[in-house]
């Protein structure tokens, strides 16, 4: 008998393990007439985390790549005094591309000055109304976001998660802090939207297990309580609290009365006062609400809301967002924009309840994509394959465990973290024209946060003629720069 040998296939080479992808370049642009060198720092950080085995610990083992770019003054000598912000966006699914190239940065989309689109493609131009003239700063994405992705063999659901992308964005900022030599420099956060949720929840987070203490936190469209902000059967205060927002997008859409089209600041306060006053309590009463008192209440909705008697009294006094961007000009086949309500756009059926896209998400989500793409290769000289992920749904359905059979509330969070460091100063900065994060439902959330009186002075807010992100807007950029660096400047004293 014979036999022979068969070949057998060697076993696969262990994979390298990932690295980082750092690319730095060097820029000068001019703020308030003063010419800025400044380094830009792209790249991915693999973001590691200590495992164990039985107790024992068996090294780092990497989880993801978070994309980030910095931007760093040249000219600074001691980064001890030298800010650094932190920034990033919400959804949760959205880059950092609209406080990037929107806000902060020192190039942004260019729009036009009321913030309406330019035929595409989007182009870009030197941002005079950037931050870093008085911060460094850091664009964060979070995994699943921009660029950045897990690592081969872990899952990108983990992150997908309201504690894990805490962590995950806290780890990222306590890394950057140690490599780059920042642990003295003053630290700010700025967040808009959910990243206002993220950034309440880094602020407890990093104090209590990093032990780093921020000295300001920005938020840009704020959502600290979510309760506030969803329309479910037996929760009648969003109602109450989006009311002045409808009222400020009729006003520009002049849908009310001529007495409440003269000025909007004052009819602002009224409508304030309607809803905390008689259109709080006639909500409280429910069925209760005697015949009289309903057409009272119906004639001071429509007054204040520009939709019809009728509407309001099938609606039984109850006007959800998602129908009010429908119905306002519906008169004229026309729906207005969620993120920004002076925005408008057409529906195939204009008889529908909701509508189709909101037509101030479609005005620039192509222009930022198209810059993003073209600068962050071009001019910051990363380049990558992936596609950037400017808003993806691919983190849906996003788990919020930690708040299971309640109301996200990261306002709490945000008390402690303030009553733990008393120096931690806030602002928010809200726009009128905003039906996706209202302006007066985030005051409601910040007059409910029972801060010792002492503390109550380290918040302040500032409010814009525009929308959710009011800095599309070229008049609110600018005045919104002034405050966010005066913010800023004002902890340096």
């Amino acid at each position: 008998m014979t036999t022979t040998n068969q070949p057998t296939n060697p076993p696969p080479a262990p994979s390298a393990p990932p690295t980082d992808q750092i690319v730095q370049t060097h820029h000068s642009v001019t703020i308030n007439g003063v010419e800025i060198g400044y380094t830009a720092t792209t790249g991915i950080i693999i973001m590691k985390e200590e495992a164990e085995k039985d107790g024992v610990s068996t090294g780092e083992q990497a989880r993801a790549g978070i994309f980030f770019v910095a931007y760093t003054r040249d000219d600074v000598t001691d980064l001890s005094r030298r800010p650094i912000t932190f920034a990033f966006n919400g959804g949760p699914g959205s880059s950092s591309v609209w406080l990037h190239l929107g806000l902060l940065g020192p190039h942004r989309v260019l729009m036009q000055e009321e913030g309406w689109p330019l035929p595409p493609p989007g182009r870009l131009t030197p941002n005079q109304y950037s931050l870093l003239d008085v911060s460094d700063l850091v664009f964060i994405d979070p995994v699943s976001t921009g660029y950045s992705r897990p690592v081969a063999g872990e899952s990108a659901k983990q992150f997908h998660d309201f504690r894990k992308d805490i962590e995950s964005v806290g780890d990222f900022i306590r890394l950057y802090v140690s490599r780059y030599g920042r642990w003295l420099s003053p630290k700010y956060l700025a967040g808009e939207s959910y990243g206002t949720t993220r950034a309440a929840g880094l602020a407890g987070y990093l104090q209590e297990r990093h032990g780093l203490y921020l000295n300001g936190l920005m938020l840009i469209s704020a959502v600290l309580h979510f309760q506030t902000l969803s329309f479910d059967h037996g929760n009648d205060l969003p109602y109450m609290l989006f009311l002045p927002a409808y009222t400020a997008t009729a006003f520009y859409h002049r849908r009310l009365e001529p007495e409440l089209q003269r000025d909007l600041i004052t009819t602002l306060r009224a409508a304030e006062a309607f809803a905390l006053g008689d259109y709080a309590l006639a909500l409280l009463q429910g069925d209760q609400l005697d015949p009289s008192a309903t057409e009272r209440i119906i004639t001071q909705l429509a007054r204040y809301t520009g939709l019809s008697r009728e509407y309001i009294e099938r609606s039984r006094l109850r006007i959800r967002d998602d129908r009010f961007v429908k119905e306002l000009l519906r008169d004229q086949q026309r729906t207005v924009g969620r993120l920004d309500s002076r925005f408008t756009g057409s529906d195939r059926d204009a008889v529908g309840e909701t509508v189709e896209l909101d037509p101030s998400l479609a005005a620039i989500l192509g222009p930022y994509t198209a810059a993003l793409n073209d600068y962050v290769r071009q001019q910051l000289g990363f380049s990558s394959d992936l596609p950037y992920e400017i808003l993806t749904e691919r983190v849906w359905p996003w788990s919020f465990n930690d708040h299971q059979n309640r109301y996200v509330d990261v306002a709490e969070t945000l008390r402690r973290a303030m009553h733990r460091n008393p120096a931690l100063r806030v602002h928010v900065a809200s726009g009128y024209y905003d039906l996706a994060t209202p302006y007066f439902a985030t005051r409601y959330t910040l007059s409910h946060l029972a801060l010792d009186p002492a503390l109550r002075s380290q918040i302040s807010e500032s409010f814009y003629p525009a929308g959710h992100m009011m800095y599309i807007h070229e008049p609110s950029l600018a005045a919104l720069k002034a405050v966010l660096s005066d913010f800023v400047s004002i902890g340096e004293r």
